[in-house]
Parts: structure tokens; sequence; C-alpha cells
């Protein structure tokens, strides 16, 4: 089986989890701060933009993956690569310290929460398919 969509947004993605791991990296040199946060806000609130990346980046590919590979259609696995897009290049930019309901923030939770649901139901609607051979 040859991926033909969901490649299109892991590629990009990938390129945000660098930059976010480009960053923390970065901050850890520059504070001297090889192993936690240091007490730094700024380096945990780095640390948590390139953790959350991490965390929902994979669950989602992963979902879109499989829905991919059991045959859904292309333009759901595009719905659901561009609203993880979008959840990864907004979030960052609403983890702010002294605001936990920044706006930016819910674009991106809700985005990839949104993303999540799309490519479950995407796997679940083949499901009774697979299960009748």
């Amino acid at each position: 089986m040859v991926f033909t969509v969901t490649p299109l947004y892991a590629l990009p993605v990938a390129a945000i989890y660098l930059i976010l791991w480009v960053r923390v990296s970065a901050m850890r040199s520059a504070t001297h701060v090889s192993f936690g946060d240091g007490g730094n806000i700024d380096l945990l609130r780095r640390i948590r933009q390139h953790g959350n990346c991490a965390e929902w980046t994979t669950f989602v590919l992963i979902l879109m993956i499989l829905a991919e590979g059991i045959g859904s259609s292309s333009l759901w696995l595009h719905i659901c690569g561009t609203l993880l897009l979008i959840g990864r290049a907004a979030h960052p930019f609403g983890m702010l310290a002294d605001n936990a309901g920044d706006p930016l923030r819910y674009v991106g939770n809700g985005t990839n929460m949104l993303a999540a649901i799309i490519a479950m139901v995407c796997i679940g609607a083949a499901v009774p398919a697979m299960l009748n051979g």
C-alpha cells in the first residue's frame, strides 16, 4: 500500500515538531538546564509546546495512517491533515503562562481533537465491512 495523503501532512507537522525541539534545546543551552525546567517558566512553556506537539501529532498521524490504509476517503484525510496542521501551527502561540484560555490554544486543541474524531469515524465506518470479509 502506498500512502499518498498522510505524508503530505506528516512532513510539515514534522518540521513544526523540529522547530519546537530546537527552541527547547536552544533555551536549555542558554539557561544551562540539562534536565527538567530548572524553575524557568519560559523553558517549561517551550517544553510543553514541544511535548504537546509530540503527543497530538503522533496520535492523529497514527489514526490517519490507519484510516488511509483501510481506504478511507482522501477528502476526509485531507480535512484531518489540514486540521492537524492548523492546530500544530496555532497551539504553541496560545500556550501562555498567564492565560490558559488564549484563543490560539483553543484553536490548537479544538482542531486536533476534531481531526482525531474524524479519523476515528473513518476507521469506525470501515470496521463492519472488514468484519464481514
